[in-house]
């Protein structure tokens, strides 16, 4: 019987309440029905992420793979459609799917990420990172969702979020983020985007030296992902000298790699900026939820939306 994590079973359950006590109650009985039926045997101690379990199995012939189960969620629908598309492009390759069970049998990677196989070498990680993306940039398949229908969406919560809350990022830095929905957020292109595109998420592997696990999996423009590539990069960009020319670097790295336009990339960027900052008000962060240290990476993200306005 596989024993689930008492830290995955403990944060489920604080952030699901009892939908995601009754789903860990089940868990290991999921994963025995998968293990049989897809005639895998566990291959190593259970490993978990902020929403799965994942559990390290060889199959029938003894090739070594994962599998993975997540909590019910739409955010995690579309996870396995992205790796169809990509067929082990610049991803894990997929082997099985059950989308009712939200679980998937995935091509084993390493368990270092680009994160701490780079660790204080940010161009070589952010290279990495855009490499990635640009393997990743294929046509979308039917059905995705598409971030350009998103965009009304943003727009109303970012006048909102300016209304409701005590801020005191300038209207021009409001306006820029605006334009940025109207104008590149609703013309978007029917590219696959990974949706959560950060150096945890991109592991060493054999088969590729690297490759991108979890993704969200939407269809829009791939330099979407090259914002929130930053954004997660921001505390460790804070040990450079002088954090905006640091970050401006960044952003040339990463859009000569991935092959994007750098405008393009930096207005992702911006407006990811200023979502962070109302979201620290509104709801804070798993890593801190108030006090002093919210405080700071609110006024962080403050400092960087107004660093990325053009």
């Amino acid at each position: 019987m596989v024993v689930v994590p008492e830290a995955f079973a403990r944060s489920t359950f604080e952030r699901e309440g009892e939908s995601g006590a009754r789903w860990i109650a089940e868990l290991p009985g999921i994963v025995k029905e998968l293990l049989e039926r897809w005639e895998c045997a566990p291959d190593g101690e259970v490993m978990h992420g902020g929403v799965g379990v994942i559990v390290p199995v060889r199959r029938r012939r003894g090739e070594a793979a994962v599998l993975k189960v997540s909590f019910p969620h739409p955010g995690n629908v579309h996870e396995p459609d992205a790796f169809v598309a990509w067929g082990g492009r610049g991803a894990v390759m997929l082997f099985e799917r059950d989308d009712e069970r939200f679980a998937m049998l995935l091509e084993r990677a390493w368990t270092t990420s680009l994160a701490q196989a780079q660790a204080g070498n940010v161009d070589e990680m952010v290279r990495v990172a855009g490499c990635v993306s640009r393997r990743l940039a294929v046509p979308a398949p039917p059905g995705l969702p598409r971030l350009r229908d998103q965009a009304d969406a943003w727009e109303e919560q970012l006048w909102r979020d300016a209304r409701e809350l005590a801020h005191g990022l300038p209207c021009r830095v409001l306006d820029a983020a605006a334009a940025t929905v109207r104008e590149v957020g609703r013309v978007q292109p029917d590219t696959l985007v990974h949706g959560d595109l950060h150096p945890r998420n991109i592991l060493r592997a054999d088969r590729e030296q690297w490759l991108a696990v979890d993704p969200k999996g939407y269809a829009g423009d791939p330099a979407y992902d090259g914002g929130a590539l930053l954004k997660s990069l921001v505390l460790v960009l804070l040990e450079a000298d002088d954090l905006v020319k640091a970050l401006h670097h960044a952003m040339d790295v990463f859009a000569e790699a991935a092959e994007l336009e750098r405008e393009r990339v930096q207005r992702w960027a911006q407006l990811h900026a200023v979502q962070a900052a109302f979201w620290a008000r509104r709801h804070g962060f798993r890593v801190a939820r108030g006090g002093p240290e919210l405080e700071q990476i609110t006024d962080l993200a403050d400092h960087l939306a107004e660093s990325l306005t053009r």
